[in-house]
């Protein structure tokens, strides 16, 4: 790392200090009637292969050019293509722009393109002269979808599965990669999760309408961050604009399911100040959401003698309220020509209150009679509230607080006609904080039970006898959890011309990269018991919710509960009337903390071999230095002290990469490049949680391996001048070391001795206790193709054809795991990588004019294994999902629109199985969602 810096200063001293024979032509790219930046812009110089692409905010710069007449052309998908004269200087820089109307009257394929087509236009040429394989969608792309949040804007991509979490995409998962193999930047800074387990950044977190560009790379090159195995998604958030511009929302809606309402605003206003050295925009957002979901959950075991039923089943109402804040600022100042610094800030806070309404149907036993036949069951039946303290915050609900937030500070420096330099600064923090979470319980034991399981998608457990004297306290518990991780990150960066080839274009990227992460979970949880008082749900007020308008169907009743209002109003803290304990059993072996420093360097050199291929090749070395602090904790309860371990290991990871411009439409790429995945941060966690009363033990693995992938993938595209995309593309993956979930039920005293040679053993001997762990599996191959296409169908005849649209996606995966045994030890064959969709299809078709614009949209996704269990019958599917959602706008003038939007029309539930599709694990529905507005723009 340190001959590189070397490197890095030699380089800039020698080429800063070159004689300045040559100059430099530079400018920005606009619309010629919004006066927006365009990205992606082609631009060319009328000698040699020389060209260069404009940035996020429409900039570009050509590097070296020799003293000289020339004529500028630019190229962009959708408008005109325009030329001007410039005259280089030595040493000096000039700047020429261009101001682009959209169509072409030479064009036969399209003469003018509307709003619509205008953020298409410029997701596209983005996407055609990036130099690995990516998906762009603009800002108005996302806004012709009625998507709320970034997840759900993700879904639509080709190869992007989300997972739900309350009706909302959450966990991305690219290619059929786990959210733990893919990363999440905001204009390239890494993002923390504020999960306590894992890496996994929470993607409903984000209002879509607080981001400009989404950018899926799918191919690595050496300048980004190592750790995305899947890909990396960078959220851009708006740049300062070019003039002044206003812009507001203001939408209301339904939530049938709860009846209940939501409320949408936002806000974005920017402008050009100083003579146009200094630019700013600030925006924000709003999003009350009040709804919830009905739920149904089952647990299935099998006995010794081939019998299947469920042991454990439960019935589930929530109630649910999200409110969405977000603001941004940015800001950029240039100092001159060849000096401009940026900042930008982004603070996202969540608030999620939640009640939640719990029947269990809890250790149940299977009663025989003399011919091992099941006749009947026994067990216990729970009635629990879930919510939180009566205040300003809580509202007798759980409180999920969750913040993201983000600022970097950036510059770019032209040094000389031959040397670029840019570099970056950022600190962001997520952080999840649950204060005074409430649950109550009452329970009532020795119930007898019918299990009617005639069909086994919808089992029911009936129990018999239940009277609400008989329901005893069984816990009365608060607890306050709290999760934060932080990042600081800087870059460098230098560029510079160098080319093997004569009258081709060729460059060298270099640069240095740290970044210093801290993550920590801190929770406590106390249980009370009250001195005086309610024994029974007969004594506490109480709430009843029949079966009338149960998603999952009538038959399934909820029933009695504590009153969520009676459980916030408790005064637990006073000792007159409830005697508190702390319970570590909820929390010693959860806690822990965590550092994480990573120090990277790479070269990337772009070399063009012809006016048609150019080729990167390049290679990253990442040094990741870890320490880690867990705890040892005897059966739950017991602190038997602090296991602290550090480890330090460095990657390098080599890349090449083509792309072949076989005619003005058509794009060819190829890449082989290399990437790795760290250990979530509590699966690295040195724990051990011992717990004798269950022979059960819960351990981190300090020990594990980072997962490390070999890819290839090949992508064609063909982009229409009418301003849309066919593509194709296959890709292989291969991962070794990949981490999953081991469990052995027989594990014995000698195994854990050499587990854990430095620790008291528990196990007593001749006894077998289940052992869960996270370990490295031996290796998975993902290999799979994705075919889409979006298109304007303006080759129909007349008008009202011409305006129909079509957005399709399809991609396959499919995956192979090696080195996964089961609880006896023997290798699992046909394994597939748990989180592996094997066909997600997006589909939406729509009809537009200048006024009116109309689209309904379908997004699919088979089932697939979600998690490993011990064995096949534990094994835990995510099942197929099928949405379906309509949106319609109106422009009543040039600057304002009405639009409604519906999600969810088709009610789509989201169902988990166990082992065989017919066996539910989990069933919750949420019920479709309605959304009208209106939108002002200058």
């Amino acid at each position: 790392m340190k001959n590189l810096l070397l490197l890095l200063t030699f380089l800039a001293i020698g080429f800063s200090g070159f004689a300045q024979k040559n100059g430099v032509i530079s400018g920005k790219i606009t619309d010629f009637d919004g006066n927006f930046s365009l990205p992606g812009a082609t631009i060319k110089l009328n000698i040699g292969n020389k060209y260069t692409v404009s940035d996020q905010i429409g900039d570009f710069e050509f590097l070296n050019v020799p003293a000289g007449d020339y004529t500028v052309e630019v190229l962009y998908i959708g408008y005109q293509t325009l030329s001007q004269e410039v005259k280089v200087e030595e040493g000096k820089n000039v700047v020429i722009n261009f101001k682009l109307s959209s169509g072409s009257e030479n064009l036969s394929e399209v003469v003018v393109i509307g709003d619509r087509l205008k953020g298409q236009a410029k997701a596209l040429n983005q996407q055609k002269n990036n130099r690995n394989i990516t998906n762009v969608i603009s800002s108005d792309q996302v806004g012709r979808f009625p998507d709320s949040n970034i997840g759900d804007a993700l879904k639509r991509v080709p190869g992007i599965t989300m997972q739900n979490d309350q009706g909302e995409a959450r966990n991305i998962i690219v290619r059929g990669l786990a959210p733990t193999l893919n990363s999440v930047t905001i204009n390239g800074d890494r993002i923390p999760s504020a999960e306590g387990d894992n890496r996994n950044v929470q993607m409903d977190l984000i209002p879509s309408d607080m981001i400009s560009t989404i950018e899926v790379n799918k191919t690595l090159t050496p300048d980004m961050d190592g750790d995305a195995i899947g890909g990396s998604v960078n959220l851009i958030t708006r740049a300062t604009p070019n003039g002044e511009r206003i812009s507001a929302t203001l939408s209301g809606g339904y939530n049938p399911i709860r009846e209940k309402a939501l409320h949408t605003g936002g806000f974005v206003y920017g402008n050009r100040y100083l003579n146009n050295k200094f630019g700013m925009v600030v925006s924000g957002s709003y999003n009350n959401n009040d709804y919830g979901s009905d739920n149904v959950e089952a647990a299935w075991v099998k006995d010794d003698f081939g019998n299947v039923y469920i042991e454990e089943s439960d019935i589930r109402k929530y109630d649910v309220q999200r409110i969405r804040r977000s603001a941004s600022l940015a800001l950029d100042y240039k100092f001159n020509n060849n000096n401009t610094i940026f900042a930008s800030a982004i603070y996202n806070w969540r608030d999620d209150r939640e009640n939640r309404f719990k029947t269990s149907y809890t250790d149940i036993e299977a009663i025989y009679d003399d011919a091992d036949r099941i006749t009947g069951y026994n067990g216990t039946v729970v009635r629990e509230t879930k919510g939180g303290i009566d205040n300003k915050r809580n509202k007798n609900r759980r409180l999920e607080d969750q913040r993201v937030q983000n600022y970097s500070l950036r510059g770019e420096h032209l040094l000389s006609p031959k040397l670029d330099l840019d570099w970056s600064m950022n600190y962001a923090k997520a952080r999840e904080y649950r204060p005074s979470e409430r649950y109550i319980e009452f329970e009532q034991e020795g119930v007898d039970m019918l299990e009617d399981l005639s069909n086994t998608k919808y089992p029911l457990i009936a129990a018999i006898g239940e009277d609400p004297d008989s329901f005893e306290l069984g816990g009365l518990t608060q607890n306050t959890d709290e999760t934060e991780e932080s990042e600081f990150g800087a870059k460098l960066n230098i560029r510079f011309p160098f080319s093997i080839m004569p009258d081709q274009k060729g460059r060298i990227r270099t640069g240095l990269r740290v970044r210093l992460k801290d993550k920590m979970r801190n929770n406590t949880f106390f249980s009370y018991e009250p001195i005086n008082g309610f024994e029974t749900l007969a004594d506490v007020p109480t709430s009843f919710f029949g079966g009338e308008n149960f998603n999952p169907g009538v038959k399934y009743v909820p029933g009695m509960y504590a009153s969520a209002n009676f459980l916030g109003g408790l005064d637990l803290n006073n000792a007159g009337l409830f005697e508190s304990e702390i319970d570590p059993s909820e929390f010693l072996a959860e806690n822990y903390k965590a550092k994480e420093n990573i120090f990277a360097g790479y070269v990337r050199w772009d070399q063009d071999l012809s006016t048609k291929l150019s080729m990167i090749v390049g290679f990253r070395i990442e040094n990741t230095q870890i320490d880690y602090t867990g705890n040892r904790v005897l059966d739950e309860e017991e602190l038997e002290g602090q296991i602290t371990t550090s480890n330090s290991y460095t990657n390098v990871l080599p890349s090449v990469s083509f792309k072949y411009d076989a005619n003005e439409s058509l794009v060819l790429r190829a890449a082989l490049t290399t990437a790795l995945a760290r250990p979530d941060y509590y699966a690295l966690a040195p724990f051990v949680n011992n717990i004798a009363s269950d022979s059960e033990i819960f351990a981190g693995n300090p020990n594990l391996d980072a997962t490390l992938a070999y890819n290839a993938d090949f992508m064609a595209e063909n982009y229409f001048k009418s301003v849309g995309l066919v593509s194709a593309g296959v890709f292989y993956k291969r991962l070794n070391d990949f981490i999953y979930t081991y469990s052995d039920p027989a594990y014995t005293t000698e195994q854990f001795a050499n587990d854990f040679p430095n620790q008291a053993n528990p196990i007593p001997a001749g006894e077998n206790w289940t052992f869960t762990q996270s370990r490295n599996g031996d290796k998975v191959d993902v290999y799979g193709f994705e075919v889409a296409i979006q298109r304007q169908l303006d080759f129909l005849p007349g008008k009202f054809l011409q305006g129909f649209g079509i957005y399709l996606n399809y991609t396959f995966t499919e995956s192979k795991a090696f080195g996964i045994s089961d609880e006896d030890g023997n290798p699992r064959a046909d394994v597939s990588l748990p989180k592996t969709a094997p066909h997600t299809f997006n589909g939406s078709l729509f009809w537009e004019n200048k006024r009116f614009s109309a689209r309904i949209s379908t997004n699919f996704t088979s089932d697939y294994l979600d998690e490993l269990g011990s064995e096949a019958f534990e094994d835990s599917y995510y099942d197929k999902q099928l949405f379906v959602d309509a949106n319609a706008s109106y422009k009543i003038t040039k600057n304002l629109r009405l639009f409604a939007e519906a999600n969810n029309l088709t009610n789509q539930p989201l169902r988990y199985y166990q082992g065989i599709s017919s066996r539910t694990k989990q069933l919750e529905y949420y019920q479709a969602r309605y959304n009208f507005g209106i939108k002002l723009d200058f």
